[in-house]
């Protein structure tokens, strides 16, 4: 791993990384934010965040405004990418925006010619996880997880497939039924073949019904967002969790669309939600 720049911020230190990925046989880079009381010594919890369609991780990074409820908190906040990049990774064909770079959909690809490299579920649950937890002063017993639209939709998957490795899971407008919405049936069917049952483990709402379980989710929306009723479907989520008993706190903003002003104004209130579940004694 090679450190490509750092600067300090809120007492603490802002990364961005790099180093050669196994997992998508390409150079990745990810960000990470230690707060200042990484200098102390021990081991602290930490927050995944996931990024969105088009994102890199420099999009949270510059513009998520995380680092003061961070520094506050204690907490080490992982940015990573949404895909793999470089030479000679296929992109969609016709360069659309939804699909192929910077549109990973956090899933391992099995269908010709992604499966080589967009490994992304792979990338962040097995390799990068390793590497911080051996890099970085981060308790893998506190962590939690959060993210944007393709990375909301991320977050929820990991952790209701592994509700043993979180202690809080929130989004930013996650699409939370990819198997029944334009985006999701998109990727999920290039990436992993037309057969449908194979979507179901990258289906949030899809999950909850097959019975995967975590104790409580938080999750934002703006009432203005242009995606809300086509792509997010965020009625499905909390009818699953009304029928699963799932806890759901569903706050639906108004005025607020799908961009990173609506991200950063409720980042603090997502970290301090997190960081009431987080910080502590380790297990």
């Amino acid at each position: 791993m090679d450190i490509v720049s750092e600067v300090r911020s809120h007492g603490g230190r802002q990364l961005v990384c790099k180093h050669r990925s196994t997992a998508t046989e390409t150079e990745m880079v990810f960000s990470v934010f230690l707060p200042p009381q990484a200098e102390q010594g021990g081991r602290l919890p930490m927050m995944w965040y996931l990024s969105g369609l088009t994102c890199t991780h420099a999009n949270v990074t510059e513009k998520g405004e995380y680092r003061a409820a961070c520094a506050e908190h204690g907490l080490v906040l992982v940015a990573p990418d949404t895909s793999p990049r470089g030479e000679g990774v296929p992109d969609d064909p016709e360069g659309a925006w939804d699909f192929g770079l910077g549109a990973g959909f956090y899933v391992d690809a099995t269908e010709v010619p992604w499966a080589a490299n967009y490994r992304m579920w792979s990338y962040v649950t097995a390799e990068l996880a390793a590497l911080v937890e051996a890099e970085f002063p981060v308790d893998p017993a506190r962590q939690g997880i959060t993210g944007h639209s393709m990375g909301g939709h991320g977050a929820l998957t990991i952790a209701l497939n592994h509700p043993e490795w979180f202690r809080s899971v929130s989004a930013f407008a996650p699409i939370v039924a990819p198997s029944q919405v334009p985006w999701g049936e998109k990727a999920l069917g290039r990436y992993l073949g037309p057969e449908r049952s194979a979507w179901r483990r990258h289906d949030a709402v899809a999950l909850i019904e097959d019975g995967a379980r975590v104790p409580e989710l938080l999750v934002d929306v703006g009432e203005a967002d242009p995606f809300l009723e086509r792509e997010l479907r965020p009625e499905l989520l909390e009818r699953a969790c009304a029928e699963a008993g799932i806890r759901l706190e569903l706050r639906r903003q108004p005025g607020y669309d799908h961009s990173y002003y609506f991200i950063s104004t409720f980042m603090a209130d997502h970290l301090r939600w997190h960081a009431e579940r987080l910080v502590g004694t380790s297990n």
